[in-house]
């Protein structure tokens, strides 16, 4: 990819929008919002679905988020697309979606990842290259 930007972010709202449970497993759709410190300075929000198993714990989401706002000083904005296939080992995906990047941003491509520390801490890695 060529740039590295790294940082943190907070989880500023956490709204449940629809809950279908039933027996064996429960679908939800929730609108996040995050804020972001680092080489990404700036907002963003998720739509996210998942299905949480029988037990209540995850088993899959997917999601799209807008980031809106600074990467490396650069000015714009850009769609991630999530994909967290299942909660048994399996690889959490988070990349740019090609061709949503406007502004300075524009041509963006990439992958981002993400860790949630013990306390709770997010941080974020996004490797990209500006394709323009």
């Amino acid at each position: 990819m060529g740039n590295r930007a790294s940082g943190a972010f907070e989880v500023t709202a956490f709204e449940p929008e629809e809950t279908d449970e039933q027996p064996g497993s429960a679908v939800g759709r929730v609108r996040i919002t995050k804020e972001f410190t680092g080489g990404l300075t700036g907002a963003s929000v998720v739509r996210m679905l998942s299905v949480l198993d029988g037990a209540g714990g995850p088993a899959a989401y997917v999601a799209v988020e807008r980031f809106t706002g600074a990467l490396d000083g650069r000015q714009g904005s850009f769609v991630l697309q999530h994909a967290a296939p299942g909660s048994h080992g399996e690889r959490l995906a988070i990349r740019v979606v090609e061709g949503t990047g406007s502004g300075e941003l524009a041509g963006i491509t990439g992958v981002f990842a993400l860790d949630v520390d013990g306390e709770g801490r997010h941080t974020y890695v996004l490797d990209y290259a500006l394709n323009r």
